[in-house]
This record gives structure tokens, sequence and C-alpha cells, in this order.
């Protein structure tokens, strides 16, 4: 569902060039070989894991096309938060309660949320990703648009081959694997083996490895048990929508001072200093957000990743789901619109931080300075009004 803590360097400008080929990709090994042994891949390891690995053109495609289509955040909050999934999720934590209580016991990361994490990346482990993982890494390193992070991904693939921690390596087109979908760098770095049999493994059907490797991730980076990602909440008439950044930062009785309330009228809960969000513009949900938002950022940069993953672990604890509508007549720009909006701001003389159809906190402040000197409403949102007002 997401690309599980692939946050993708940016492609090399000019490394486009034609489609590979088997025969390239072959000659690509040969001289990848004696670099993987340099690292402490085994020749053994190497040779059995590597022969025969396939070009997969699919591949390319994906990564090529990555940004071409996006979706407003209620069309994927549609398939990600579903009725179905919230289902599935509390028979998943069911099934998997007294695991999923040590696992909380042990990293301090409530089960809700490692199971809302499983439910997005792998539907809780009935879709895990059919690609070989070696011939889709191979692939993006020999193809070169991010060959220096696809083959250091290829060499930590190698070493947990290398280490028999895997019996079938199939993940999806980028490299993640597994029941929530980790790198290997991310394997190498906070894979644990919580069922002590001396392996790692978070691709058998057993999740107990996978959802403690999730847990130690987001331990890693900061998890506080007991604060909520964000809390949905209703903004007072005439806000000053120049506040509703993750960068503006005040403490909740600052927030209550300016007429925010829960989305149900009740005085804001204080779990600490926090920003206000509105990933689908004014019209749409507002959330107060605290640190753990950041946190969940670090397995995908998406708002609607965040805002899906603390929506259905919300729901998963008995919570309600987003109360407030999405103005669903809006479409999402395709990537032309977005970068047609980036050079439009910047020729306006609102700085958008480059034009690479990333709606980013630089393009999303451009957006708002730009709203605001045409007398809009100030969120930030890139719509086709802004598009339409820029030409």
């Amino acid at each position: 569902m997401g690309f599980a803590q692939t946050i993708l360097p940016d492609p090399v400008a000019g490394v486009e060039g034609e489609m590979g080929t088997q025969a390239g990709l072959d000659a690509w090994v040969e001289g990848f070989r004696p670099r993987a042994l340099a690292a402490g891949v085994s020749a053994s390891t190497f040779d059995a894991a590597m022969r025969g690995v396939a070009f997969n053109p699919k591949v390319v495609e994906r990564d090529r096309n990555q940004n071409e289509f996006s979706k407003t955040i209620w069309d994927y909050l549609d398939t990600a938060v579903s009725e179905d999934r919230v289902a599935l999720g509390l028979q998943a934590i069911e099934r998997n309660r007294a695991l999923l209580e040590r696992i909380e016991a042990e990293y301090g990361v409530e089960k809700e949320v490692v199971a809302a994490v499983w439910g997005l990346e792998s539907a809780y482990g009935t879709y895990r990703g059919d690609l070989p993982v070696l011939g889709s890494l191979a692939t993006l390193a020999y193809e070169g648009r991010r060959g220096a992070f696809f083959e250091a991904e290829l060499i930590a693939a190698l070493k947990i081959v290398q280490g028999g921690h895997v019996e079938r390596f199939a993940g999806s087109w980028a490299g993640a694997s597994g029941h929530t979908q980790f790198m290997p760098s991310s394997w190498e770095a906070f894979a644990a083996d919580f069922d002590g049999d001396g392996k790692k493994n978070l691709w058998g059907d057993d999740p107990g490895d996978a959802l403690a490797s999730t847990a130690n991730y987001l331990r890693h980076w900061g998890w506080t048990k007991g604060q909520p990602w964000g809390v949905e909440v209703t903004l007072p008439e005439g806000f000053d929508y120049d506040q509703t950044t993750e960068r503006v930062v005040k403490p909740v009785s600052d927030w209550q001072a300016m007429g925010v309330r829960t989305f149900d009228g009740a005085d804001l809960p204080d779990h600490g200093s926090g920003s206000i969000l509105l990933p689908g513009g004014y019209r749409g949900a507002a959330f107060l957000i605290w640190p753990n938002f950041q946190v969940i950022e670090k397995y995908n940069t998406a708002d609607a990743y965040v805002v899906a993953i603390g929506s259905l672990s919300d729901q998963l604890k008995g919570g309600p789901p987003i109360q407030h509508g999405w103005p669903r007549e809006l479409r999402a720009l395709t990537l032309e619109e977005r970068r047609e909006l980036q050079e439009g701001l910047g020729r306006a003389g609102f700085d958008p931080g480059g034009v690479d159809g990333r709606m980013g906190p630089k393009t999303v402040a451009a957006v708002k300075a730009f709203q605001k000197a045409r007398g809009k409403v100030a969120d930030g949102y890139p719509s086709l009004e802004v598009l339409g007002l820029l030409r």
C-alpha cells in the first residue's frame, strides 16, 4: 500500500536513457560481483543468489512513473481505511493478541499502531508482494537513475540471504518485502529476532519478527506511548490558515485560546505542543498533530499514509472514523500539472523549492503565500483553482 521506508532519493538527472536489457544486466552483475564481495558477501552466496537474475522492465516503468498519478487523500483513505480493513484488523489483533501485547510491552508501541502498519503494508500478511527482491534491486541498480541507492540495498539483501534469514525472498517493485515491507537496509538496522530462533525472518507465515521489527523501527524514531498521532479538530470562523502547517508548533493551550476544539466540541487533550494540519485543504478534515505523526512519516512521508495509519489505529482501538467530509468534487493534479503549478509559482515570485512534482513543505508554503496575495483562503492546498489563477 505504501512504500514502507522506501523514501527514494531523487533520480539522477539525465540517466533516463533507453530501457535496459537482460544482456546489459548480466554484464552489470559481473561488474558488481567484486564490489559485493568487498562489502562482505561471500562468493558462494553471490554466485548462487545472482545466478539467473532476470531484468524486469515493469520495475523500471514503475520507478520512472512513480509520481505520474496521485490520489486525493479521501480516495486513498477510502481504500486504506475501509470498513473491511478495520474488521480484518480487529480479527488479526484477536488472533495475535498475546504476541502483540508482548511486542507492546517490549518496545512501547501500541499494538493497534503496529497492526495498522501491518494492515496497510500487506493486508495483515495476506499480500506480501510477489516480485523477486534480488531481481528488482539488481534491475534498479543497473538501470542507473538511483544506482548507488539500489546497489547498497542489493548488498544488504544478499547479506539477508547469506545469513539464511529468508526462504522465499519476494516483495514489491522497489525491493520492500515481508509482512511490513522493510527495505533490506531497514532490516539491517532494525530487524528483531523476537522468537529467539537465531533468524530475523520478516517473510514467513509467523509475523512475530516482522511486527517486532516494526515496533523497533518506530521506537528508534522516537515513538511516545500514550501520545496520539493526532486528533480531529474543528477550527473557528476566521481562523488564520497561515497557522496550518507542521512548521508551526504551539502549546495546546494556545490552540485552545484560538478557539480550536475537538470535533465534538470538547476541550483539546494536552499531549504537549502540536501543529494543525489540513491535508485536504480548508474544506476537508483538520487535525491537531503531535510528534508521533512525524515518527510515522519515517515509514512513509506522504500525509495521506500517516493519516491512514493514525485513523486505522484509532478505529482498531474502538475510536470513530474521520468525521468531517472531504471536498470530493476536487480531483488530484497530475504530475504534469503539479510541475506546471511549481513553475507558475516560481514565475510569480513564490519559491516552490524546485520543479519536481512533489508537493513538499516549500511548495505548500509557496501556494499559501500566493493564495494570500490573491485574497483566497491560504490553506496551501494545490488545487486546480490555484493552477488556474497561476495560468
